[in-house]
């Protein structure tokens, strides 16, 4: 049903009994020094994708690369608990994985999930009119940068961690409780940052999107570190996408710059129709998380991003 050719979340496949199978892989270097907090880390990163795919995760597989002899077998441990307690949390049973030594260290999933496939989110249904809704700020990518170099405060990091440590579970299941059509697209917003997750989408979809930079939600204290701790996929995303984007010019620049960031384990990006956002929104609140409306959707266009 989803393959490669729309840079989806996760793959689907439709089963023979009309049931449908949901596969995404995830796995990156530690972003944080507290390894029972990676470990949580990145399973909540790896089941994300299958949230954004309205799916309900059910298997995983860890896949995990650790340097011979550079750490302790209890750091090593401490690694493989966190993601396990965070699977345990999501009702997703470990089923083993695979490791092998290389100079870095690199964690994370391959998880399995199920969806009805009349029910399927994907990132290419968005529609004109439509209201985009964010479900967790962003502004990881600055702060894992600027705890590489010491220049996070411990208050912004402990934000951070949790909000990252968080899963997109909750958000998942109250749109998935509400009727067929309120959702339209569904994306989660990490590597790429909002822009580039907000592009796919664009073009995917064969819309453009507008976002009012001004309405995103940030963690606090991020917006004074951005222009100081730029992480390298910031670069990146800003070369890769930044000619499908327009950009208004009253939009701060350190700003504009978080818009970029590399989010990881960030929220859903949610392009839900305009007469129930309000009942998407309720939904949302009702289930703990708290949506912000950061754009809308328009009819197709060279320019697929327009941020003012």
């Amino acid at each position: 049903m989803i393959d490669f050719r729309t840079a989806d979340d996760a793959g689907v496949y439709l089963w023979p009994d009309g049931s449908a199978l949901v596969q995404t892989v995830d796995f990156f270097t530690p972003i944080v020094d507290d390894p029972y907090a990676f470990g949580q880390i990145a399973a909540a990163n790896a089941l994300s994708d299958i949230y954004a795919m309205g799916a309900r995760p059910l298997t995983a597989l860890a896949v995990a690369a650790f340097p011979s002899g550079a750490l302790e077998r209890a750091e090593i441990e401490a690694v493989f608990r966190g993601g396990f307690d965070k699977l345990r949390e999501a009702g997703v049973a470990l089923l083993g994985g695979h490791t092998v030594q290389d100079r870095e260290v690199k964690f994370g999933y391959a998880v399995t999930g199920v969806v009805d496939p009349r029910r399927v989110w994907s990132n290419a249904g968005a529609r004109a009119g439509d209201v985009l809704l964010l479900t967790k700020p962003l502004g990881t990518g600055v702060v894992a940068t600027a705890t590489k170099f010491g220049r996070a405060p411990q208050e912004v990091v402990e934000v951070a961690v949790a909000m990252m440590r968080t899963l997109n579970r909750a958000a998942a299941e109250a749109l998935t409780s509400l009727p067929a059509g309120v959702v339209h697209a569904c994306t989660d917003v990490t590597g790429f940052g909002l822009i580039g997750h907000a592009a796919e989408l664009a073009e995917a979809s064969h819309v453009a999107v507008r976002i009012d930079a001004a309405a995103v939600p940030l963690l606090p204290g991020v917006l004074e570190l951005a222009s100081g701790n730029r992480a390298g996929g910031l670069e990146t995303n800003e070369e890769y996408f930044g000619q499908r984007v327009g950009v208004a010019p009253g939009v701060e620049a350190s700003l504009l710059a978080l818009l970029y960031d590399p989010q990881t384990s960030g929220g859903l990006l949610v392009s839900v129709d305009p007469q129930r956002a309000g009942q998407a929104e309720a939904a949302l609140r009702s289930a703990g998380v708290t949506p912000a409306r950061v754009g809308r959707v328009e009819g197709a266009a060279k320019i697929k991003v327009a941020v003012a």
